[in-house]
């Protein structure tokens, strides 16, 4: 698992690749904590672009970094989810918290209007 982020328009953007799963995301959680910290928490996008597995522990990640972003007024925002990851972000509810785009740029569009 490798990830790479940046910080675009004040907003944390995190590309992820390869499989997130239990192994993986104690790593990628204190990585994306810490460069919260640094942006003060205002917005963060995950990219799921080149995700190629997700097992329960990536969505306690993804509900983990919204309840850390909302906490501190910030906003949070899924972009580029397959169609199978988008079934199983539909399944566990997320979708009903967490907005997903298409693309990476209107996710970030989306977190800065807030």
């Amino acid at each position: 698992m490798a990830i790479e982020s940046s910080v675009l328009d004040g907003v944390l953007v995190v590309r992820m690749r390869g499989d997130l799963d239990h192994h993986a995301v104690e790593r990628i959680r204190d990585e994306i904590e810490r460069e919260l910290r640094a942006t003060g928490y205002r917005a963060l996008v995950l990219s799921f672009r080149d995700i190629d597995f997700m097992d329960s522990s990536g969505l306690g990640l993804i509900l983990g970094r919204y309840r850390s972003v909302t906490q501190h007024g910030g906003r949070l925002a899924l972009c580029e989810v397959g169609e199978p990851l988008r079934r199983l972000f539909e399944l566990s509810g997320i979708l009903k918290i967490v907005s997903v785009y298409e693309s990476e740029e209107a996710a970030i569009r989306a977190v800065k209007e807030a």
